[in-house]
C-alpha cells in the first residue's frame, strides 16, 4: 500500500507560515540576468529594465516622476516569464521581503485575522504577489484593504496577473481592471504588459491520460516516498485542513497517485482542489491518475464558464503538466 496523506494533520505556527512566503523551489535561481527576453516581443526587454529599476539593481531612470510608486505590476499570459521576473525582484531586493500567491495572502488573512496579518507583513519592505486575482469580490476587497494598510506603513509591492493565454490575446487581465478593482491603489502601480508565447508550448486545455491501477502501482514503486489515495477521500481530508496547511501536508512527498477520479459537482471542492494543485505544482510533484475521467476533465462546463474560470483553467494546465513529470 502507498503512503497516505490522510493521517497527516499538520499544525503550522505563525512563524512558519511567514517563513514559507518565498519563491517556489523552481524559481530559487531566477534572476534578471538569466531571464532571456524573446526578441520578437519588445515588452519583455522593457519589463527587464523596469524590474531592474524597481528592485534597486539599476538606477531608476525609467521611473522619472513615478519613482516613488509603491508597486510594479506585470500583466501577461502563462509562460512569458512573469513569475521568473517577480522572483528576480524578490532575490534582488536588498531588504526584508516575502513572496506568495494571491491565495497565500488571502489565506493568511483568514487564518491569522486581518490586524495580525497587517502586523506581520508590515515587518517587510517588499511584498511579492504572484497571480493577482479579481474573480472573487470578497478576496479582492481583502487584498485591496491589505495593500492600503501596508502602503501606509511604507511597504512596496510587486505583482503579476493570473491571465490565461489564448491565440488572439482576447480576455487579457487588463491593467485597467486591476486599477479599478483595488479602489485607487492600482493607479500607484507601475504597469507593464509582458507579451509573448508560452515558452513551454503547453496547452492550457491539455488533457491527461488515466492509467490502470496496476500501472499506477508500478509507476509509484519507483519512488521512495510515493503517496496514493482515493480522489474523494483526499478531497474530504483537504476539507478538514486550512489552505495555509496544504504546503506542510506535502512535505517529503516524491510522487502522488489518485484513483476513482470523477467529475466535480461542488464548487467548494473545486476551489479547494485548485489550492492543492497549486501546492503540488510549486513543489513539482509528479502526478498520475485512474478513474472515470482524466483529472484534467473533472471541471464541468458550468464551472469553466463561470466566475472562477481562470482558476480552473490554471489548475487544468498545471495538472496536465504534473501528469507529464517523470
Amino acid at each position: 500500500m502507498p503512503n497516505s496523506l490522510l493521517t497527516r494533520k499538520p499544525e503550522v505556527s505563525k512563524t512558519e507560515l511567514i517563513r514559507q512566503l518565498q519563491p517556489p523551489p523552481e524559481f530559487a535561481k531566477s534572476r534578471v540576468t538569466n531571464y532571456i527576453p524573446d526578441p520578437r516581443y519588445a515588452s519583455q526587454a522593457e519589463a527587464v529594465k523596469l524590474v531592474k529599476a524597481f528592485a534597486g539593481s539599476e538606477k531608476p531612470k525609467l521611473f522619472s516622476k513615478k519613482v516613488s510608486a509603491p508597486g510594479i505590476y506585470l500583466d501577461g499570459g502563462f509562460g512569458v516569464g512573469k513569475t521568473h521576473l517577480l522572483a528576480s525582484i524578490w532575490h534582488d531586493f536588498p531588504g526584508k521581503k516575502v513572496f506568495g500567491s494571491f491565495l497565500d495572502y488571502t489565506s493568511l488573512v483568514g487564518y491569522l485575522g486581518f490586524a495580525a496579518a497587517v502586523d506581520e507583513l508590515s515587518k517587510f519592505g517588499l511584498v511579492c504577489i504572484d497571480e493577482f486575482e479579481l474573480d472573487d469580490p470578497g478576496d479582492t476587497m481583502i487584498m485591496s484593504r491589505l495593500l492600503k494598510e501596508l502602503e501606509a506603513k511604507g511597504v512596496r509591492f510587486a505583482a503579476t496577473s493570473n491571465t490565461p493565454p489564448n491565440a488572439l490575446g482576447a480576455g487579457r487581465f487588463a491593467a485597467a481592471d486591476f486599477q479599478r478593482e483595488i479602489q485607487g491603489l492600482g493607479s500607484r502601480f507601475q504597469m507593464i504588459s509582458v507579451d509573448g508565447e508560452d515558452y513551454r508550448h503547453r496547452e492550457i486545455d491539455g488533457h491527461s491520460q488515466n492509467q490502470s491501477m496496476e500501472e499506477l502501482r508500478v509507476w509509484l514503486s519507483q519512488y521512495s516516498n510515493g503517496f496514493g489515495h482515493d480522489f474523494w477521500e483526499l478531497l474530504a481530508h483537504l476539507g478538514k485542513l486550512h489552505p495555509t496547511h496544504f504546503r506542510a501536508l506535502l512535505v517529503d512527498v516524491d510522487a502522488l497517485v489518485l484513483w476513482n477520479v470523477s467529475g466535480l459537482v461542488d464548487q467548494v471542492d473545486a476551489l479547494r482542489l485548485v489550492g492543492f494543485i497549486d501546492r503540488l505544482y510549486e513543489q513539482q510533484i509528479p502526478l498520475r491518475t485512474s478513474g472515470e475521467l482524466p483529472i484534467t476533465d473533472i471541471f464541468p462546463a458550468v464551472m469553466l464558464e463561470g466566475a472562477y474560470r481562470k482558476k480552473y483553467l490554471r489548475a487544468v494546465s498545471r495538472m496536465s503538466a504534473l501528469c507529464l513529470l517523470s
